[in-house]
Protein backbone atom coordinates (compact mmCIF):
# COMPACT_ATOMS: atom_id res chain seq x y z
CA UNK A 1 0.00 0.00 0.00
CA UNK A 2 1.02 3.56 -1.10
CA UNK A 3 2.04 5.39 1.71
CA UNK A 4 -0.36 8.48 0.64
CA UNK A 5 -3.37 5.91 0.82
CA UNK A 6 -2.54 4.80 3.96
CA UNK A 7 -5.23 6.02 6.94
CA UNK A 8 -4.64 5.87 10.51
CA UNK A 9 -7.46 5.21 12.22
CA UNK A 10 -8.18 8.80 13.74
CA UNK A 11 -8.16 10.33 10.01
CA UNK A 12 -10.59 7.06 9.16
CA UNK A 13 -13.08 8.16 12.20
CA UNK A 14 -12.45 12.37 11.36
CA UNK A 15 -13.65 11.16 7.34
CA UNK A 16 -16.17 8.69 8.30
CA UNK A 17 -18.15 10.57 11.09
CA UNK A 18 -17.61 7.72 13.57
CA UNK A 19 -15.37 7.05 16.56
CA UNK A 20 -12.22 5.59 16.79
CA UNK A 21 -13.74 3.35 19.55
CA UNK A 22 -16.68 2.23 17.52
CA UNK A 23 -13.84 2.05 14.56
CA UNK A 24 -11.68 -0.08 17.06
CA UNK A 25 -14.71 -2.41 17.96
CA UNK A 26 -15.54 -3.19 14.48
CA UNK A 27 -12.15 -4.57 14.08
CA UNK A 28 -12.36 -6.47 17.09
CA UNK A 29 -15.52 -8.34 16.10
CA UNK A 30 -13.92 -9.03 12.58
CA UNK A 31 -16.29 -6.47 10.83
CA UNK A 32 -13.46 -4.51 9.45
CA UNK A 33 -9.84 -5.26 9.14
CA UNK A 34 -6.56 -2.67 8.51
CA UNK A 35 -4.63 -3.44 5.63
CA UNK A 36 -1.58 -3.07 7.20
CA UNK A 37 0.02 -2.06 10.59
CA UNK A 38 2.54 1.08 11.02
CA UNK A 39 5.47 0.66 12.60
CA UNK A 40 4.41 1.84 16.05
CA UNK A 41 1.48 -0.97 15.47
CA UNK A 42 -1.27 1.93 14.02
CA UNK A 43 -4.12 -0.01 12.21
CA UNK A 44 -3.87 1.26 8.79
CA UNK A 45 -6.75 1.50 6.33
CA UNK A 46 -6.93 2.41 2.38
CA UNK A 47 -10.17 4.50 1.27
CA UNK A 48 -11.83 1.06 0.98
CA UNK A 49 -12.54 1.10 4.63
CA UNK A 50 -15.29 3.67 4.45
CA UNK A 51 -17.41 1.21 2.32
CA UNK A 52 -17.07 -1.33 4.79
CA UNK A 53 -18.44 1.38 7.29
CA UNK A 54 -20.98 2.41 5.33
CA UNK A 55 -22.64 -1.07 5.34
CA UNK A 56 -22.34 -1.31 8.43
CA UNK A 57 -24.08 1.56 9.64
CA UNK A 58 -26.57 0.27 6.82
CA UNK A 59 -26.86 -3.05 8.35
CA UNK A 60 -27.11 -1.29 11.89
CA UNK A 61 -30.07 1.20 11.21
CA UNK A 62 -31.56 -2.09 9.79
CA UNK A 63 -32.45 0.06 6.41
CA UNK A 64 -31.26 -2.84 4.29
CA UNK A 65 -33.34 -5.34 2.52
CA UNK A 66 -31.26 -6.78 0.05
CA UNK A 67 -29.73 -9.76 0.82
CA UNK A 68 -25.34 -10.16 1.34
CA UNK A 69 -23.58 -12.51 -1.10
CA UNK A 70 -20.40 -14.11 -0.49
CA UNK A 71 -17.34 -12.60 -2.74
CA UNK A 72 -14.27 -14.59 -3.78
CA UNK A 73 -11.55 -12.92 -2.37
CA UNK A 74 -11.09 -11.37 -5.93
CA UNK A 75 -13.82 -9.15 -6.46
CA UNK A 76 -13.16 -5.66 -5.45
CA UNK A 77 -14.98 -4.35 -2.63
CA UNK A 78 -18.61 -3.75 -2.25
CA UNK A 79 -21.17 -2.16 -0.15
CA UNK A 80 -23.32 -5.46 -1.01
CA UNK A 81 -20.60 -8.29 -1.21
CA UNK A 82 -19.10 -9.60 2.13
CA UNK A 83 -17.49 -13.15 2.97
CA UNK A 84 -19.66 -15.42 5.14
CA UNK A 85 -17.63 -14.44 8.34
CA UNK A 86 -18.16 -11.29 8.20
CA UNK A 87 -21.52 -11.46 7.66
CA UNK A 88 -22.57 -13.54 10.92
CA UNK A 89 -20.12 -11.21 12.54
CA UNK A 90 -22.28 -8.61 11.66
CA UNK A 91 -25.29 -10.10 12.67
CA UNK A 92 -23.19 -10.95 16.33
CA UNK A 93 -23.03 -7.39 16.41
CA UNK A 94 -26.57 -6.82 15.59
CA UNK A 95 -27.95 -8.85 18.20
CA UNK A 96 -25.59 -7.26 20.89
CA UNK A 97 -26.56 -3.70 19.75
CA UNK A 98 -30.29 -4.88 19.85
CA UNK A 99 -29.40 -5.89 23.32
CA UNK A 100 -27.93 -2.57 24.34
CA UNK A 101 -30.81 -0.80 23.21
CA UNK A 102 -33.48 -3.14 25.39
CA UNK A 103 -31.50 -2.23 28.61
CA UNK A 104 -31.72 1.30 27.70
CA UNK A 105 -35.39 1.10 27.50
CA UNK A 106 -36.07 -0.93 30.35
Amino acid sequence: MAAATALKIGEVAKRSGLSVKTIRFYCDEGLVHPTSRSEGGYRLFDNDIFAELALIRTLKAGGSSRRLSPCAASTTSSTACWSDGKIVAAARVMDRLNDVQTLMNV
